[in-house]
């Protein structure tokens, strides 16, 4: 990478940490910040110190939260009897968006990966029977991502609830709506002939 300055290399070195973000991208954000926009540079700093500063965790459902209890822990008309449990806050927003869900959530903050050293532990996922258990938990629904690692992590979920009293669902994979299956990997095809309903 070209050096700047040290300061302006240090902002280019700073904004990588931003997913899908290279030297390239970063360069051209440190420029166009600096040049044309300080004022939302700023804004940008303060935002980020503030939400660095204040953010945590939902004690309830581990999602990212700037009070004890998130919105959606808080709210007595969620449904207490359903939990999906996600990889990430990212996948309650795509939840949420899609308007089709009133329960509540339990965000693991990633999937199992003992390359990693991500095991149950780093997940919160040493107590879940007893989590569902004690909260009156119906039915759990397992929204993990449809990679190894995401269906090694709804495995190990599911052994763990195996006892429970609690229904316990995946969501379904497959072709997305308006997709043209030649265009589809083979996996995507596999997940959705493997997670196929009867019609009649």
């Amino acid at each position: 990478m070209t050096r700047i300055s040290p300061l302006i290399d240090r902002l280019i070195t700073a904004l990588q940490v931003l997913p899908g973000v290279g030297p390239k991208t970063a360069t051209r954000m440190a420029l166009n910040i600096l040049q044309h926009n300080r004022k939302g540079g700023d804004a940008l700093a303060r935002a980020l110190g503030k939400a660095i500063a204040d953010v945590q965790r939902c004690v309830n459902c581990r999602t990212l939260s700037e009070t004890e209890l998130c919105e959606t822990c808080a709210n007595p008309k969620r449904d207490a009897s359903l939990l999906c449990i996600v990889e990430s806050p990212a996948d309650i927003v795509a939840i949420e968006q899609s308007g089709t869900y009133s329960g509540r959530y339990y965000v693991l903050h990633g999937r199992l990966s003992p390359i990693d050293g991500v095991g149950p532990d780093e997940l919160g996922l040493t107590n879940i029977a007893a989590r569902v258990r004690e909260r009156g938990v119906e039915e759990v629904i397992l929204a993990t991502n449809p990679t190894v690692e995401g269906e090694a992590t709804a495995h190990y979920i599911s052994e763990a609830l195996e006892n429970s009293r609690a229904k316990l669902t995946r969501i379904a994979h497959g072709v997305p709506l308006g997709g043209e299956l030649e265009y589809i990997d083979g996996g995507t095809i596999a997940h959705a002939i493997q997670g196929r309903r009867t019609l009649f």
